[in-house]
This record gives structure tokens, C-alpha cells and sequence, in this order.
């Protein structure tokens, strides 16, 4: 590397350092956490009660920057747009809401009209979600593999339902979000398993709205090397769950070094939601506290 080169990367390099240090001051300044790390409605029932907006308050006040609820849909329109409208007022983001995830059929690998139909129908759903919530995103599980149909014919059929799919919701400014579950323990007989998959499925689909959520507990499990399949897939990586493993509870129970994960993403510039779905390995006021410290501990890393 000659002189220019070096003084040139150098220049960048302190500039990314700068803004870093900048972001981080601006994160502990008011107690905030540095990632936007949302807990979902129940986590924290015994400490902030059972009312969903005293929940969110809670969150809020103890530093949370996001919420998720996967069961969105299912609340009443006038519930979720009280939701939407209190998350505003207190500048909290909102994660992904389940709009597809039927693990025991064959959907997204056929070429059935009346698949075709069905997801239809869901998509139209979720642009009504996200019309009153403000959702950025709503996630999809293809469904289950048929073990009577070659492989590639069953990939072909998901990236084009998927692309059916992203007509009905891209112009409502909705992003489906892929995640792809481990089959060892927890969902055998799914057809998204990995994030290298996934990843070739949204280069495939081709479309803004098609991407990634990388469930940090399941590909643990299903492929570890958790850092390289980040930076890997990247591109199409549009948010993460957490949990740790073996257990699926908070940072720090299990194998999973998240402060590093942490840092990394943080250090890529990421500003999106980290949905916490997971559970609490001790029960009572005791364990949500415990959760608390656990994200505290993993968000105090340097930069």
C-alpha cells in the first residue's frame, strides 16, 4: 500500500470511528440502549403489569428502543392503531408482525391456485396491518418441503409466490421478511432452514421488499459461524430474533457471545429492530430483571 492509500484508508477509518463514538454517546446519554432491542408484550408483566401501554412505558423508560408483537394481527384495528400511535409519541420502532408461518402444510413450494389464493388474501391482510400500525415489515415462513417434488421445482414455485406476494405488498411500503428455522430441534420438515438459502431466494426474487430475518437462535443450531453468514448475507438481511441456545432464553444462558454480535452489527451501521423472542430462565420479577441486566451486559460494548 502506497502513502495516498494508506492516509486515505486511515481518513475513513477514523471517520467511521468518529461517527461510531458519536452514536454510542448518544445512546448512553439518555439510558437508551445502543441497538434497538424490543421486547415483546408479556415479557415484562410482572414488573410493568399486565395493560399493554403500561408494558410499553416500561420499555420505554427502562431504555428499550423497539417493541415486536407477532400476534399483531390478531388484535382489533382500533387496539393496533392505539399501539401505533403510542409507539410514535415515545419514538419506538415496531418489529416484524407473523403474517405466514403454517408449519404444517405445503404452501409456498407449489404451484396450486388455491395456494395462490390463500397467500393473496394474507398479503392483502397485512397491508391492512401495516397500513394502521406503520409496520416497515411482516414475516413469512414458507411452510413445509414435499418430499415427492425435486428440489429446484420446489425453490422455483417459492420464488414465485414470493414474487406474487411482493406485487400486493411493495407498494404499500411492506417488506416481507424470510426466516429460516432450524429443523434439529425445534421445526423439522420446513423448507427455509438456512440463511445461505434464503439469501438466494431473495437474489432470486429480486425485489425490495423480499429479505431476511436472521433468527440468531435457530441458525446457531442449524449452522453456527453466526459472524460470517452475517456479513455474507448482509445485503439481504433486513432485521434479526434473539436468543440464546441451548435453552432459548436471555444473552448470557447459553453459547452465544451476542456482545460480540453486538458490536459487529452495530459497527456495520445497523439501525434496525432486534426482536427479543425469547424466554426468561428464572421466573417472577426476578427473571425479568435478569433480562434486563442480561441486554445491559451484552450492550456495553466498545466501539
Amino acid at each position: 500500500m502506497n502513502r495516498r492509500d494508506f492516509l486515505r484508508t486511515a481518513s475513513v477509518a477514523a471517520g467511521a470511528a468518529t461517527l461510531g463514538g458519536v452514536r454510542q454517546a448518544q445512546a448512553n446519554a439518555d439510558g437508551k440502549f445502543k441497538l434497538k432491542y424490543a421486547p415483546s408484550f408479556g415479557m415484562f408483566k410482572e414488573l410493568a403489569g399486565t395493560d399493554l401501554f403500561d408494558q410499553i412505558k416500561f420499555m420505554d423508560e427502562t431504555g428499550f428502543r423497539a417493541i415486536f408483537d407477532n400476534g399483531l394481527p390478531g388484535k382489533s384495528p382500533a387496539v393496533q392503531e392505539k399501539i401505533a400511535n403510542e409507539l410514535a409519541k415515545r419514538n419506538m420502532d415496531l418489529g416484524p408482525f407473523v403474517l405466514y408461518a403454517d408449519f404444517s402444510v405445503k404452501s409456498f413450494v407449489l404451484n396450486d391456485p388455491d395456494v395462490t389464493d390463500m397467500l393473496v388474501k394474507k398479503m392483502q391482510m397485512g397491508v391492512e396491518v401495516a397500513k394502521r400500525t406503520n409496520s416497515k415489515w411482516a414475516l413469512v415462513v414458507p411452510g413445509r418441503f414435499a418430499d415427492d417434488m425435486e428440489w429446484s421445482y420446489q425453490t422455483a414455485n417459492v420464488v414465485d409466490n414470493l414474487r406474487r406476494c411482493c406485487d400486493i405488498v411493495e407498494p404499500h411500503g411492506l417488506t416481507l421478511v424470510l426466516e429460516p428455522l432450524n429443523a434439529w430441534r425445534d421445526h423439522p420438515g420446513l423448507f427455509l432452514t438456512k440463511i445461505s438459502q434464503a439469501f438466494e431466494i431473495c437474489r432470486a426474487v429480486n425485489r425490495p421488499s423480499c429479505k431476511i430475518i436472521n433468527d440468531l437462535y435457530h441458525q446457531q443450531i442449524t449452522e453456527g459461524n453466526l459472524i460470517p453468514n452475517i456479513d455474507m448475507a448482509w445485503s439481504e438481511i433486513a432485521t434479526f430474533h434473539l436468543g440464546d441456545t441451548p435453552g432459548r432464553n436471555e444473552p448470557g444462558t447459553g453459547e452465544i457471545n451476542y456482545q460480540n454480535i453486538f458490536r459487529h452489527i452495530y459497527k456495520k451501521g445497523y439501525e434496525g429492530v432486534l426482536c427479543m423472542e425469547h424466554g426468561r430462565s428464572i421466573k417472577g420479577k426476578e427473571g425479568e430483571q435478569a433480562v434486563i441486566d442480561a441486554y445491559r451486559k451484552a450492550d456495553e460494548f466498545s466501539v
